[in-house]
């Protein structure tokens, strides 16, 4: 997949959880496009390609969120696109949740986005140009999410949060979200099992496949762009078609 329909030279560009996974993934491609790149976590990784900005933060602290939203800005000069890629979350019973888990799982998936997208939208109003804001959701904000309620819950205030402020930061800012359904990343197999496992987990989505990071970048490098500049507050389902509906199977009866 190019980048040659997207031109990000000399843009500056804050990833949040951009040190492994799917945030790295989003880095490299925007750095590829020709952007200056900026990436934060709570641990340096010691491994990223030279030119890019490490910025170490907690961005659950809000104070922490703004301090290395303007570290960022200190460092790239301005800031152009911020993607709220940081987030992630444990499964477990809804009934035996600790609270201290609630507590994290909703502080990093949606108030740490909120904290950046504040202080980032500050900066970016004071812009000629403005600036856009792309966060990273999931399919669990429009479904129930079966031993992950604290993280659905956190996913649909996300998004809710997206669209709300894609009406007050326009037209300065957009602010949009990608829903993203099961993807792979290295990690992947903790979430599904082996090959034949995962295999049988992309059979029963429409496309066949699950979300890679470079279908994440694409929708990413076109929110960012100048030819979605009339979109904001929008939802970009990224999910292979959807889950299959289970009473498809009922109906038809056993194999």
């Amino acid at each position: 997949m190019g980048t040659a329909q997207f031109d990000f030279t000399a843009a500056a560009v804050l990833v949040t959880g951009g040190t492994k996974g799917l945030g790295r993934g989003l880095a490299t491609r925007f750095a590829a496009a020709g952007a200056r790149v900026a990436v934060c976590a709570r641990r340096d990784p010691g491994d990223l390609p030279p030119g890019w900005v490490f910025l170490p933060a907690d961005l659950r602290d809000g104070e922490a969120a703004f301090r290395m939203v303007d570290d960022a800005v200190e460092h790239l000069g301005r800031l152009d696109v911020v993607i709220n890629n940081a987030g992630g979350g444990l499964p477990v019973e809804t009934t035996s949740a600790p609270a201290k888990l609630t507590d994290k799982v909703i502080a990093l998936n949606l108030n740490a986005a909120m904290f950046v997208s504040q202080r980032a939208n500050r900066h970016m109003q004071a812009q000629p140009e403005g600036g856009v804001i792309v966060n990273i959701g999931s399919v669990v904000a429009h479904r129930p999410s079966v031993g992950a309620a604290a993280y659905g819950a956190a996913k649909a205030g996300l998004a809710n949060f997206t669209r709300t402020v894609g009406q007050e930061w326009a037209p300065k800012v957009r602010t949009n979200v990608i829903t993203v359904g099961m993807i792979r990343t290295e990690n992947v197999h903790l979430a599904y099992g082996d090959e034949a496992a995962v295999a049988r987990v992309e059979a029963t989505i429409p496309i066949g496949r699950l979300v890679v990071p470079d279908d994440v970048a694409d929708a990413c490098l076109f929110l960012a762009s100048r030819q979605a500049s009339y979109i904001t507050g929008a939802d970009l389902v990224l999910d292979g078609g959807g889950d299959r509906p289970t009473w498809l199977d009922a109906v038809a009866g056993p194999a």
